[in-house]
């Protein structure tokens, strides 16, 4: 795929942390720096208390640095206010979780249309958006199930399908293959690199080597910083898993990358 031009960019984005009681503070993260161009598959690993889930929470505009700038696409997340928030996050970024946050009592269809409803658009303005959609996520025949109705893998489908309804420009996963089988995964993760060669950006927090194996680029969080990346070049996913084991278990030993 042809990288065009940046889409994320972060810069000296620094999170501090101050306790209820006692006011000891807790730096989750420092100095965290990286860029992501239009139509990269990004994952972000570490180890639990690294800073993963503060920098997506930070990315997603839910939780504002304490120093640093975020910038999607030129705008300033920083700068955005209270009240445009929600608009922004709905109109830019699209969720997908490992627990997949779907409304039990809507359809799948009225699940993954939800953002459009929200978006004012109209049933005659949704209609046309949601059928290649369907035939992308292959979920054409469930739409009119319950989300308790179908298996962990359907349901992952339509929050994905949700996700990428209003053409994100950042699509950012939550460990979502962490509730799925092996079979479920194999697919998500398919189907990951389908939407991502489409020109859907990703960037994704996982726990999973082999999740983290299907991105064209892995960074690796060290007690809230960035330790190392690595960039798939022309390595195959079994050539990548390696690589990423080798570097996670430099993290787990404390040790220091040296190549």
């Amino acid at each position: 795929m042809t990288v065009t031009n940046m889409i994320l960019d972060v810069r000296n984005i620094k999170k501090v942390y101050t306790t209820r009681f006692g006011g000891h503070q807790v730096q989750a993260l420092s100095n965290v720096t990286f860029s992501v161009e239009q139509g990269e598959f990004i994952a972000i690993m570490g180890e639990s208390g690294s800073g993963k889930t503060t920098l997506l929470n930070i990315l997603a505009a839910l939780d504002k640095p304490t120093s640093g700038e975020v910038f999607l696409d030129g705008n300033a997340l920083t700068g955005i206010s209270e009240k445009e928030i929600s608009a922004f996050r709905r109109n830019n970024l699209g969720f997908v979780f490992q627990d997949f946050n779907l409304l039990d009592n809507f359809t799948v269809k009225d699940n993954i249309l939800l953002p459009l409803v929200l978006s004012g658009k109209t049933y005659d303005e949704m209609v046309p958006i949601l059928k290649p959609v369907l035939n992308k996520l292959g979920i054409e025949d469930i739409t009119e199930k319950y989300p308790y109705e179908i298996s962990g893998g359907q349901k992952q489908r339509t929050a994905i399908a949700r996700a990428i309804i209003t053409n994100p420009k950042l699509l950012l996963a939550d460990e979502p293959t962490g509730a799925l089988d092996s079979k479920a995964t194999n697919s998500l993760l398919k189907l990951f690199r389908k939407i991502n060669e489409d020109g859907q950006t990703i960037l994704m927090v996982t726990h999973s080597i082999k999740a983290a194996s299907h991105a064209s680029r892995v960074l690796f969080l060290r007690d809230g910083a960035i330790f190392h990346q690595i960039y798939r070049g022309e390595s195959t996913n079994e050539e990548l898993y390696q690589k990423i084991s080798d570097t996670l278990t430099i993290l787990a030993t404390g040790g220091i990358f040296n190549a």
